[in-house]
């Protein structure tokens, strides 16, 4: 019935990826988009918080409620950047810094699992194709 809709099947693709996601961040204690968002922090430190959401294509509102989580889990800190009381950068802080690798490790075991299942070559034309959707759309 709905083999051509494009919302249908993105959104059942979704929700299948959000439970890999799920259960690889479990034990990290954070959600797929604060892990994802997480692990965008390690790799740029001192990230401000509109930067953030443009590279996680989120709005501002969303990264504010996803960060709130990972501050309370001890994982960031939100610095005042000195000049423009508006605007916040972020820090992983020691606790971030500690399950860096296994974080990555989790997250890269889920790819691998999935490049296993769908073939590596699949894999890869999906996701050039999923992106290239959504940058047509945006």
């Amino acid at each position: 019935m709905f083999d051509h809709c494009l919302y249908f099947n993105t959104s059942a693709l979704a929700r299948r990826l959000e439970r890999e996601w799920a259960e690889a961040f479990e034990p990290f204690g954070v959600t797929p988009p604060q892990g994802f968002m997480l692990r965008a922090i390690l790799d740029r430190p001192g990230m401000l918080q509109h930067e953030l959401s443009d590279v996680l294509s989120i709005a501002r509102p969303t990264a504010t409620r996803a960060l709130d989580g990972l501050e309370q889990r001890g994982y960031i800190e939100r610095r005042r950047v000195e000049g423009d009381g508006r605007e916040v950068a972020i820090y992983p802080t020691v606790e971030a810094l500690a399950i860096q690798r296994a974080l990555n490790d989790a997250s890269g075991a889920v790819t691998a699992r999935l490049k296993d299942r769908m073939g590596g070559s699949t894999f890869a034309d999906a996701v050039v194709k999923i992106r290239t959707v959504r940058s047509s759309l945006e």
